[in-house]
């Protein structure tokens, strides 16, 4: 048995919580988006949300003509504006990543993903930095400078990867971080611009950053990158497959940052994972599984303590890179699919926002905090094998003395996602895999994405509870036990239900 003690020994972190990913900005003009961001925002509640291609045509900010034979550019923020008011509304600020290239300023024609984003740098940067200014200055006008210098600024994304910038080249990278952050410094000093934003195994890179910007006093506020645990992609058709490190290389990677800048005069700033996922396949199915749920168990538990956020690829299957979803599962990284059925991993994320600040215990399968209201958390899950060698345990037994206080018993509620509830994602499988689920299937489906519930009592002992959990296979399960508040009435006794008196 683990002995919880009764005295937090410290604060969880909510860094999961502080940013979730969302593909291109402009889907979120999509009612679709909307809707399950509202949904996301209810049932979890993220502070920022980051997506790629701010600045593409798609989003129609860079506008250039032709007038009385010289060439001029227009900046329009129609889409933005809808975008961030919609997001605002929703109580969710923007983590605003400055790309891709819009075709009037781009160097050459290279474009990544079906939604062709511009990856060429610049062919003038006094234009590029022009449209960083009105950018900005459009957005202090609008939302007020206190607002936008709440709002992180990042320059690319993963320019260490040929796909995402022209040769991969570290210099143009440079050099384009460099125009950008100080063009982010003469709108208003107080902005909050970083980067580089990349890929995992490209450590490197972050350490020769971090030697330009201090070299050449680039202003730099906060650093980020990536990370994931797949390896190379075994494609199929309309999917891939791929090998899994286990999730504690997610918390090395996590932690990379900070041991490389310790020491330099950039030790205490900001460490921000932009993505993370177990893969970066938009088309791996795994992502739909209750195995993703239980793999990423630890890595929200104790990812706070290594980066100020970790910011989950991504929230919704509405995503296109790769085209559009063929599938209602099979579709993209999201914690829902494109018609807002909930995934094993968002469960895992709902379970978390039900957490407590007071952290009481963490071990290797669980999370133990405390609320202001007395009510005691339990977050456990079973483990993995990221290998594929086996199944993994087919059950794991835990057992915890956990402190409620009071005397008498406690009120127990426990919600459970696994192989077969809260899952979805079997269901579907069950029906025969329908690629557009028919009205009935889909209330079906959102039916069997809901957690199994159960509520039970347990006798105190000293103001603890024996908790006995048999979890099985890629279950999460939150446990929550109410300090014990008996309201019954003397004269209630259920065995007089049918008018008998007792014997």
């Amino acid at each position: 048995m683990i002995h919880v003690p009764g005295t937090p020994v410290g604060r969880l972190s909510d860094a999961w919580r502080h940013c979730v990913g969302t593909g291109r900005t402009e889907l979120a003009l999509r009612r679709d988006h909307q809707d399950s961001l509202a949904l996301l925002q209810r049932d979890i509640g993220f502070r920022y949300i980051r997506g790629h291609g701010l600045l593409s045509d798609g989003m129609g900010v860079h506008r250039p003509y032709e007038w009385q034979g010289a060439r001029h550019d227009h900046h329009s923020f129609t889409y933005v504006d809808q975008i961030l008011d919609a997001w605002l509304g929703l109580g969710v600020r923007p983590f605003l990543e400055l790309g891709f290239m819009p075709d009037g300023l781009a160097s050459g024609e290279q474009t990544v993903f079906w939604w062709r984003g511009n990856v060429t740098p610049p062919r003038d940067h006094r234009q590029w930095a022009a449209l960083v200014r009105a950018t900005l200055t459009h957005l202090v006008d609008r939302y007020g400078l206190d607002e936008v210098r709440t709002w992180p600024i990042e320059v690319w994304n993963e320019p260490n990867l040929t796909d995402f910038w022209q040769d991969a080249d570290e210099k143009a990278y440079h050099r384009l971080y460099e125009i950008t952050a100080h063009t982010v410094k003469e709108v208003d000093a107080g902005l909050q611009v970083g980067g580089p934003a990349i890929s995992p195994g490209a450590d490197p890179w972050l350490v020769r950053f971090a030697e330009f910007t201090a070299e050449h006093e680039v202003p730099l506020d906060f650093v980020s990158r990536h990370a994931y645990t797949s390896g190379p992609a075994q494609h199929v058709p309309f999917g891939s497959h791929q090998t899994l490190a286990p999730a504690s290389d997610l918390l090395h990677q996590f932690g990379t940052p900070r041991q490389q800048l310790k020491g330099t005069r950039y030790a205490e700033l900001p460490v921000h994972i932009t993505e993370f996922n177990s893969s970066y396949c938009p088309d791996n199915p795994i992502h739909d599984t209750a195995f993703n749920a239980a793999y990423l168990a630890p890595v929200l538990a104790s990812g706070g303590d290594l980066a100020d956020s970790f910011s989950y690829w991504t929230f919704s299957d509405m995503f296109e890179e790769a085209g559009v979803p063929t599938a209602l599962f099979h579709g993209g990284f999201g914690l829902l699919t494109h018609r807002q059925v909930r995934k094993p991993t968002y469960h895992l994320y709902a379970f978390m926002a039900r957490m407590g600040a007071d952290l009481l215990a963490r071990g290797d399968d669980h999370l133990v905090t405390r609320h202001r209201d007395g009510r005691v958390t339990v977050l456990a899950w079973a483990p993995v094998d990221p290998s594929g060698t086996t199944p993994g345990p087919e059950r794991h037994e835990l057992r915890l003395s956990v402190p409620v206080g009071g005397a008498g018993e406690t009120f127990v509620r426990r919600s459970t996602v696994d192989e077969e509830h809260g899952n979805a994602y079997t269901a579907w499988r069950h029906m025969g895999g329908p690629r557009s689920p028919k009205p009935g299937q889909l209330d079906v489906l959102h039916e069997a994405a809901e957690p199994a519930r159960a509520h039970t009592r347990l006798p105190l002992t000293g103001g603890r509870a024996d908790l006995r959990l048999t979890l099985a296979r890629h279950e999460i399960t939150l446990v929550e036990l109410t300090p014990p508040a008996d309201e019954t009435p003397p004269w209630w006794d259920e065995r007089r239900l049918l008018g008998r008196e007792p014997s």
